[in-house]
C-alpha cells in the first residue's frame, strides 16, 4: 500500500509499505479521508521523531473483521479515533481522560496519511463512530470538533456569553460555530490574517479585526486558538472581570508566560487549559454533524489528492489563504 511519510514539512514523500495484518479482535479500514491538522505541521513537535506517518483525522471503510470483533461489519463507513484511554485509571474516571497514560501511548497503524490502517483492540472497543449521513470529508472534522467541544464545556461557555476567539484558523472557526449553536450572546473573532478575518464573519463571528483593533474590548470567555505568544499575552487585557481565559492553543515550550495573578484574583479571573478530546467529547461531536448543530462543509477550503499531501502541508503550515485542508484517497 502507499503511505505518506513526514521527514519534515517541505518533505513529505509517496512510499510503498506492506498493508497491515489485522488480530481476531481488530479491524482494517480503507482510508477515505484524512484531514491535516496543524499540530501535524508542528515541526518543534515532530520532526524530533521523523519519519512518521502522521494523520489522527481519519474516515474510511471498513474492509476485514477480525473474528472475535462484534458490533461491525464490512462496508461500514466509520471514523476511528487514534487516541483512547483506559476509561479505569483515576484520571478517567474523575474526567481527565485526556491526561490517561494509556491516551498518550494509543494510535492506529500506522497512521491516516495511507491507504490502510490498523485498528487495534482497543481502539475498535472505544473509539469507532458509525459516519451514517455524515460524509467522508466531513467527518475529517469530528476530532477536531470534539476538542472543541471538551474546550467549551471545561470553559464553561453558556448562553449569552460575549466571547472573543483569538486565532481564526480551523479551531477558531470551529469555537465560533460552536458557541453560535450554544446560544452565544456576541461573538469577536482576531486574527492578523485578513483572509481568515473574513472567514470567521462569514461562519458566525459578528466583528473580526486585527490584533491590535482589540482595543477596549472585554469577553466573559476567551478563547485563545492560536499558539503566537502575542495571542497569549493579549487575552489577559481582554477578559472581563469574572471572566475566563481558555488556552485551547499554546506557545511552544521555548516560551514562559507571566500571569498577572494579583489583578486576577482581584476580579476573580479563571484561566483553564484543554487538551485533546475524550470518547464523550467525540460522541457528542458525531452528533452535532449528524444533527447538524454545526456545519463544517464551509470550513474545509481544499480537497486534495493523495499526490497533493505536500502541497496540503504548504498550505497548513503557511496559514495563508486556508482553513481546514483535507486529503482524499
Amino acid at each position: 500500500m502507499q503511505v505518506a511519510v513526514y521527514y519534515n514539512n517541505k518533505d513529505i514523500r509517496i512510499e510503498d509499505r506492506p498493508k497491515p495484518a489485522i488480530g481476531k479482535r481488530e479491524i482494517l479500514l480503507k482510508v477515505k479521508a484524512c484531514g491535516i491538522c496543524g499540530t501535524d505541521t508542528m515541526e518543534w513537535y515532530r520532526i524530533k521523531r521523523a519519519p512518521l506517518i502522521l494523520g489522527h483525522e481519519a474516515t474510511g471503510e471498513i474492509v476485514e473483521i477480525g473474528n472475535e470483533v462484534d458490533g461491525y461489519k464490512i462496508g461500514d463507513r466509520v471514523f476511528v479515533s487514534h487516541h483512547i484511554p483506559c476509561n479505569t485509571c483515576s484520571y478517567c474516571l474523575r474526567g481527565y481522560h485526556t491526561a490517561c497514560e494509556t491516551l498518550h501511548k494509543t494510535n492506529y497503524d500506522p497512521g491516516g496519511f495511507s491507504e490502510y490502517i490498523r485498528v487495534p483492540e482497543l481502539n475498535v472497543r472505544f473509539g469507532v463512530y458509525q459516519l451514517d449521513k455524515i460524509s467522508f470529508v466531513d467527518g475529517t472534522l469530528i476530532e477536531p470538533l470534539a476538542c472543541v467541544v471538551r474546550g467549551q464545556r471545561m470553559a464553561k461557555i453558556e448562553p449569552g456569553q460575549t466571547i472573543l476567539v483569538i486565532g481564526a484558523g480551523v479551531s477558531g472557526i470551529l469555537h465560533i460555530a460552536l458557541a453560535r449553536a450554544r446560544g452565544a450572546g456576541r461573538i469577536i473573532a482576531s486574527d492578523i490574517n485578513e483572509y481568515r478575518l473574513m472567514k470567521a464573519e462569514e461562519l458566525g463571528a459578528d466583528i473580526a479585526v486585527k490584533p491590535e483593533n482589540l482595543g477596549q474590548i472585554k469577553a466573559d470567555r476567551v478563547i485563545v486558538a492560536t499558539s503566537a505568544l502575542s495571542a497569549a499575552k493579549a487575552s489577559f487585557s481582554c477578559v472581563d472581570k469574572g471572566g475566563t481565559i481558555l488556552f485551547f492553543a499554546v506557545p511552544d515550550p521555548s516560551h514562559t508566560l507571566s500571569i498577572p495573578i494579583t489583578k486576577f484574583w482581584r476580579d476573580e479571573i479563571t484561566v483553564c487549559t484543554s487538551y485533546g478530546a475524550s470518547p464523550r467529547d467525540l460522541a457528542e461531536a458525531v452528533e452535532l454533524l449528524k444533527r447538524d448543530v454545526v456545519s463544517v462543509e464551509a470550513i474545509i477550503t481544499h480537497r486534495l489528492s493523495f499526490d497533493e499531501i505536500q502541497e496540503g502541508f504548504r498550505l497548513v503550515a503557511e496559514q495563508g489563504e486556508s482553513e481546514k485542508v483535507v486529503v482524499v484517497l
